[in-house]
Parts: C-alpha cells; sequence; structure tokens
C-alpha cells in the first residue's frame, strides 16, 4: 500500500511524510543540524572500528554468525547513555543480551494486545535462548528516578511519566529518607526490588527460578566511582571487592 493511501486521515502519519521530505532528498539528508554532527561522529567511529577493530574481532563475529548465539545473562538496563552494560562488564559481543529502557524497570506480566517491549525481550531470552541469568541493573543519578520523585518534565508526560508509575508504589519510602539525595538513591534500590518482584508475575520465569535453570539479580552502578553494588539476600546492597 502506498504511503499516501496509509496517511490520508492520519495527520500523525501526513506530519511524518512532511517530516521525511524535509530530511530526505533523493537519500541524502538535505538539513544539517547537531544531529548531522553526531551522525558524522557515528561514521568517523564506525571506519575506525573497520580499520581496526574489525580485523581483530573478524573471526569471532563470522563464529557468531555461523553458530549463533548463547549469552550468558539478560541485562535489563537504563537508557542513560552513561550506564552501558557491555562496558561495565566488559563483555564482548555474543555474550550479553541488553534491553534498555526508562530506569531499568520491568513491568508486571500482562499478555494484552498492547505493546510490551521489555516483556518481549524477556520472553526472548528466557523462554527462547534459555538464558541463565537476568539481571536488572540500575544506577545513581537516575534522570527516571527523580521524574517519579520530583514530577516529571511538561516534555516527558506522553510516556516517560506513565512507565515511571511501575516504579510508584516505592515512592513512599523513599520519601521517608531525610534528604533528596538518600531519597534518590532509596528509590534506585527499591525500584530494582520491585523490577525483580515483577520479574516473578512471568509465569516462565517462575517456573525456571523454581527448577533452579534461571536466576534473578539486583546491581546498582554508580556513576561517579565506577563502583558496582549486588543486592544480596538481606535486601541491601554490597559493593563488589
Amino acid at each position: 500500500m502506498a504511503l499516501a493511501s496509509r496517511t490520508t486521515g492520519n495527520p500523525y502519519l501526513r506530519n511524518a511524510r512532511n517530516v521525511l521530505r524535509n530530511v530526505m532528498v533523493a537519500g541524502v539528508p538535505c538539513k544539517r543540524t547537531a544531529w548531522g554532527d553526531g551522525l558524522d561522529q557515528l561514521i568517523e567511529g564506525y571506519r575506525r572500528f573497520r580499520r581496526e577493530g574489525w580485523p581483530e574481532r573478524q573471526r569471532m563475529f563470522q563464529a557468531l554468525a555461523q553458530d549463533g548465539q548463547r549469552p550468558a545473562a539478560l541485562v535489563i538496563g537504563c537508557v542513560d547513555s552513561r550506564v552501558d552494560p557491555s562496558a561495565i562488564f566488559d563483555v564482548a559481543p555474543g555474550e550479553i543480551l541488553t534491553v534498555r529502557n526508562v530506569a531499568n524497570l520491568v513491568p508486571p506480566y500482562a499478555p494484552d494486545a498492547a505493546y510490551h517491549g521489555t516483556s518481549a525481550a524477556l520472553e526472548f531470552a528466557v523462554r527462547v535462548l534459555r538464558v541463565p541469568h537476568v539481571v536488572v541493573l540500575g544506577h545513581g543519578q537516575c534522570g527516571g528516578i527523580h521524574a517519579l520523585l520530583r514530577g516529571a518534565p511538561d516534555e516527558a508526560q506522553d510516556f516517560v511519566a506513565p512507565w515511571m508509575g511501575i516504579a510508584a508504589p516505592a515512592r513512599a519510602q523513599a520519601l521517608c529518607c531525610d534528604t533528596p539525595e538518600a531519597q534518590q538513591r532509596c528509590l534506585e534500590h527499591e525500584a530494582i526490588k520491585l523490577s525483580l518482584a515483577n520479574l516473578m508475575t512471568f509465569p516462565w520465569i517462575t517456573e525456571r527460578v523454581a527448577d533452579g535453570s534461571l536466576t534473578l539479580h539486583g546491581a546498582w552502578f554508580a556513576i561517579h566511582t565506577g563502583v558496582l553494588a549486588l543486592l544480596g539476600p538481606d535486601g541491601t546492597f554490597t559493593a563488589v571487592a
């Protein structure tokens, strides 16, 4: 079906078509904004990869293409650009799966007609690839957690504010802390625990945890110090030695 016929009567799709017309002329970007500079930087990074990284890793990528992936864990992380699971755990391509969203949240199990990106990633990792570990990786200075505590900005009301409602049950406990810094840290920790609890609402996760083939973990990363803390059985986070 042609784009014109699909967009008839839909102002959002018509606007998207107009944006595409403004951005692309014969397949070449015609408006050079800050994104244009950013794209140049990404392309230069790709060239470095082809020049320096690819020769060293060619066999590894070819083996992954031929044999498929067997990741050891799924890491549910935050979209925050400062918190890269592959960098924190020093892993190579093919070693872990990652799904990243605002504030590393896991919604409850809800197999309905809505779109569920994080739940789809969980199903793929746990049921299809059968990873043995799932890690919920939170971090310090999380903007999503701050939005839940202090209110999301006007520009983040369509999706961020409702999404952060997943962690709303933990907000009251955090507000009992004495300082804004302590409230932020507490809610970052409690949101990890809540996401772990939500993981156990997925029947196929509960089943695998019960038979010992899957283990769930909570972790928190301090951006300013680079220290990783793990959630223990007593509910506290302890720095990795």
